[in-house]
């Protein structure tokens, strides 16, 4: 199968160096040069510094070659791009089945991946997400990885989960999509929180109950929204949530991690030099939980910390002292 991979960040070009000796992969980036230099080197030296690229990898910066000779499209790039590059893919006269990677909002409509393309590819049915507990970098070096596939088309799912499944990455068929976005989404705020527990030395039960806690607010949110309970707790939603909230690959984490010790947040997006969706995510998520009266008060709290100044130990303060009520 002829892969077309667009968006050559971490993710994108992981996926890409997993499946090239597989299928015909090309990976499309923004930036010609720094795809020459991967070509050259083989070796993503600004996102996966310490992976070799299998040779049989090809770069190419034209969109619309990639695009046209393709048979699947994997949208790679991050939630704020998602519409430029649906745009320009909405200019082509044919589009193959396309899937999407990125996990998030976007900013003022709070859409999700599958609402952008309902919007701008309306007549483009062949779509799905791919998400679940991965680092890039685990799944460059052939770290065994499960993912979940989620298509409104059931048997688009099950071909495409058996297709892109190589080696050590193993992908799962499912068909709830939105339960799967949100899962990717939602998870990346909760590492901010347990970056900033483990930041201030809380310990390891602290941090037991921050998990449990942001899992019921993911699901709280998640089945208002029309996601399936069961996908909370598989490899989208708890999965991915045990490994950000745990692993220190994880920007979110970090970035919390970081608020603990008290850097200003544009110091620590400074310094990542990756995008962390949670931050962006953050407001998103609690202004639409707002409007629909759902509590996620960690979410909240998280909110307040980044971009109101509040200081973590005092955040944690008060989420120990809310209203005691019953767990379920």
């Amino acid at each position: 199968m002829r892969l077309a991979v667009l968006g050559a960040g971490a993710w994108g070009t992981a996926l890409a160096a997993s499946w090239a000796p597989h299928h015909a992969v090309t990976l499309w980036g923004r930036n010609a040069v720094e795809l020459d230099a991967m070509r050259a080197s083989r070796v993503n030296t600004r996102y996966l510094p310490d992976c070799l690229l299998p040779d049989a990898l090809q770069f190419n910066p034209d969109f619309n070659a990639v695009v046209d000779s393709a048979d699947l499209i994997v949208i790679a790039v991050p939630s704020s791009g998602l519409r430029p590059t649906l745009a320009a893919l909405a200019a082509r006269p044919h589009l193959p089945p396309l899937i999407w990677v990125c996990k998030g909002f976007e900013h003022g409509s709070r859409k999700l991946p599958h609402q952008l393309i309902a919007e701008l590819l309306p007549e483009h049915t062949q779509t799905g997400v791919l998400s679940g507990p991965s680092f890039a970098q685990e799944v460059a070096q052939g770290y065994p990885t499960a993912l979940t596939l989620a298509s409104h088309d059931s048997g688009l799912a099950q071909r495409l989960a058996e297709a892109l499944s190589v080696q050590r990455l193993r992908i799962y068929a499912h068909d709830d999509v939105i339960g799967v976005e949100l899962g990717g989404a939602l998870k990346n705020v909760m590492a901010i929180a347990a970056g900033i527990c483990d930041g201030l030395k809380l310990g390891h039960n602290a941090r037991a109950a921050l998990i449990t806690r942001g899992l019921a607010e993911m699901t709280r949110l998640g089945v208002e929204l029309g996601g399936h309970f069961e996908t909370f707790m598989g490899l989208s939603g708890l999965g991915d949530l045990i490994l950000t909230t745990t692993g220190d690959l994880s920007r979110n984490r970090q970035v919390g991690l970081r608020l603990a010790r008290g850097q200003t947040l544009d110091t620590i997006l400074a310094e990542l030099g990756h995008v962390a969706e949670g931050v962006s995510t953050a407001p998103e998520v609690a202004a639409l939980a707002s409007e629909l009266d759902v509590d996620m008060p960690i979410t909240r709290k998280v909110c307040q910390m980044l971009f109101e100044g509040l200081p973590a130990a005092e955040a944690v303060d008060a989420l120990l002292n809310r209203d005691i009520k019953t767990e379920f």
